[in-house]
């Protein structure tokens, strides 16, 4: 079974024809309205669906809370297995995509699979030069956070396993704009396998509703502390590996360096050499993120393997 749910805010310029376009091998689409004051609602009744549609309101809760609440009615709607992919109210998402988002999924390749608009043939054309470099940074940020490459965070171009849902820790997601780094940094702490593949950058009339400044404030702080709650989640299982010991001992070495007046034998040399103080945090949080990835390649086996012994 095929669920897409769809978060909408003020969309009644788009819903309709998002609707409508939906690929045939879609079962049900849940449409998530999420406080909106135009006539998203009677677009959405107008449309003629090529499935059941659903929708559930909320009272502008947020755009993740939206796709969290998508995701639990999936949950409810179908019996297991399913794959619930997101596609946005406002059309940024092409429909011709979605067989390639949820292909992984379906073939037991990924447990999450996401979009990726940079590895597409035509590139991020028409994406504005501002959210690209944006996209950029956090690619950069969400890679160190997540122990994993992430080439494209923003798309929220998903497609989920129903296991992950079944298993995921709602009463903590993260409700606002930065949905997609948090999922990213959680699948991660879980084991489970994230894919990218290439979808197309839609861009149009859309307006969006991010404050640039509340975002990347709220949003680097959400991943430093799930960055750090993940290795230390780590640290206290059964699971624990020597990679991640090692990854753990390497960043609290480069905390230590930046203690202001605690200094180590290896930093004064560095600073007699005429190198900044900071050089040595540098190096410790490199070598950190080296064994993260190891302890992350390490957990996803650790679940493949355990769900392997299940299965027989």
């Amino acid at each position: 079974m095929i669920g897409v749910v769809v978060p909408a805010r003020n969309e009644a310029p788009f819903i309709r024809k998002v609707i409508e376009t939906m690929p045939s091998f879609v079962d049900c689409i849940v449409v998530v309205n999420d406080g909106s004051t135009d006539s998203t609602t009677s677009e959405i009744k107008a449309a003629k669906p090529p499935c059941e549609v659903l929708e559930v309101m909320l009272a502008g809760l947020g755009v993740g809370a939206a796709i969290d609440v998508g995701h639990q009615t999936l949950l409810s709607h179908f019996d297991q297995p399913f794959v619930s992919a997101v596609m946005a109210g406002d059309g940024q998402m092409d429909p011709r995509d979605l067989a390639e988002v949820i292909a992984p999924v379906l073939a037991g390749m990924c447990d999450h699979s996401k979009g990726n608009r940079f590895d597409h043939l035509d590139g991020a054309k028409g994406m504005p030069s501002q959210r690209r470099w944006a996209s950029k940074v956090l690619s950069f940020a969400t890679t160190l956070a997540a122990g994993q490459k992430i080439h494209d965070p923003q798309c929220g171009y998903t497609a989920t396993a129903s296991e992950v849902l079944e298993a995921w820790p709602w009463n903590r997601s993260w409700k606002g704009y930065g949905y997609p780094n948090f999922w990213l940094i959680n699948l991660a702490r879980g084991g489970w396998r994230i894919r990218e593949v290439p979808v197309r950058s839609v861009y149009g009339e859309e307006k969006s509703g991010i404050r640039p400044l509340s975002f990347f404030t709220s949003v680097s702080v959400m991943m430093g502390l799930e960055h750090h709650r993940r290795n230390f989640a780590w640290l206290f299982n059964r699971n624990v590996t020597p990679h991640t010991l090692f990854a753990f001992i390497a960043y609290a070495i480069g905390w230590i360096a930046l203690i202001p007046g605690y200094s180590t034998d290896i930093e004064r040399e560095l600073v007699l050499r005429g190198c900044p103080p900071f050089v040595l945090t540098l190096v410790a949080w490199g070598v950190a993120h080296f064994f993260d990835r190891s302890a992350t390649r390490t957990v996803q086996e650790l679940r493949l393997n355990a769900k392997a012994r299940q299965a027989t």
